[in-house]
């Protein structure tokens, strides 16, 4: 078949590189404009317009697709099918209906759960130890059209929503193009969604990454996972910011005060309304992300000490 690509950030791009690499022919790609990056804020293409120009691929960049010009363009490519991995454009019905077969949507859940812009954040956030992914095809509610394919896949049990994301884009990659070959067969089922079961992944915030030091350990784990690496899970101490990135499994140690420092010779252990969990990755204001130790270190946070992050929300604001 011949298939227009729609994608922009790196989770896009092993799905892009297995089509390229499959029998079908990618004829074209679209997706966000060039955007400034860097400490210099200079304008750099996305990741899937690059790996889309080394392959020699036409790429487009619209603003928009409701813009007539753009969809003459996708008409003129002929795609008999779009498919979608993290694009970050609507596609308003006018376009919905060029390609015969639709645009199908690799989706980071299993549909209709998490519908929405943080599907596998919000499943590590929800304290969930397996989600997966679905590929469906658009339409113009939001991640509501028909099922096409799922595959499970389980959640670490300190793994972050950054990895699972991205492991999660390795293996949806082989799902796309195995729905799009069921297409291209006739073989393909589309199965209508269940509303009633749905639930949104809205957009992460920076207000709600505090951390709660007082609530239970599995759910400060499960906070902590599932905001890293964006926003990132925050806390206060002494007046100043620290991001929480990961996690680590903790040595036996009985429990402390929620928000208290313990620092043994390898590890950060804080305590939570239950049980002490351990610091693997933390990125001070205005710094790099740094294992928790070294931190620690840095910090004059050796054994004995009394330290102690906020773990009243109020407080958190005040002093942040």
């Amino acid at each position: 078949m011949r298939l227009l690509f729609a994608g922009t950030p790196e989770a896009a791009l092993p799905s892009l590189r297995t089509l390229l690499d499959s029998h079908h022919d990618v004829v074209g790609v679209l997706t966000r404009a060039d955007a400034p990056a860097g400490r210099g804020r200079k304008l750099t293409p996305s990741p899937v317009k690059s790996l889309a120009l080394e392959a020699g691929v036409p790429v487009l960049t619209p603003a928009t697709l409701r813009d007539e010009d753009t969809q003459q363009q996708i008409r003129e490519l002929a795609p008999d099918a779009a498919p979608v991995v993290a694009y970050g454009n609507l596609v308003p019905p006018a376009a919905l209906s060029i390609p015969a077969h639709g645009w199908l949507n690799l989706h980071f859940s299993l549909l209709p759960a998490w519908r929405g812009a943080a599907p596998a954040q919000r499943a590590v956030l929800a304290g969930q130890r397996e989600t997966g992914m679905s590929v469906f095809r658009l339409e113009q509610g939001l991640d509501t059209g028909d099922v096409i394919a799922t595959a499970r896949t389980s959640i670490g049990e300190y793994e972050t929503s950054g990895e699972l994301l991205a492991r999660m884009a390795e293996e949806g990659a082989d799902l796309l193009l195995s729905a799009l070959d069921a297409l291209e067969a006739g073989t393909a089922t589309l199965t209508p969604q269940d509303d009633s079961l749905a639930t949104h992944a809205a957009k992460l915030t920076t207000a709600e990454a505090r951390i709660d030091w007082t609530r239970p350990a599995d759910e400060v784990s499960a906070h902590i996972r599932g905001m890293s690496p964006h926003p990132g899970a925050w806390t206060v101490l002494a007046g100043s910011r620290l991001k929480v990135l990961g996690l680590e499994a903790p040595p036996e140690h009985p429990p402390v005060p929620p928000g208290r420092i313990e620092t043994t010779r390898r590890q950060v252990l804080v305590g939570t309304g239950t049980d002490v969990v351990a610091l693997a990755t933390v990125a001070p204001a205005g710094k790099r992300p740094m294992r928790a130790a070294d931190w620690a270190r840095g910090a004059a946070l050796g054994e004995g000490s009394s330290a102690a992050f906020a773990h009243d929300l109020d407080d958190d604001e005040e002093q942040a």
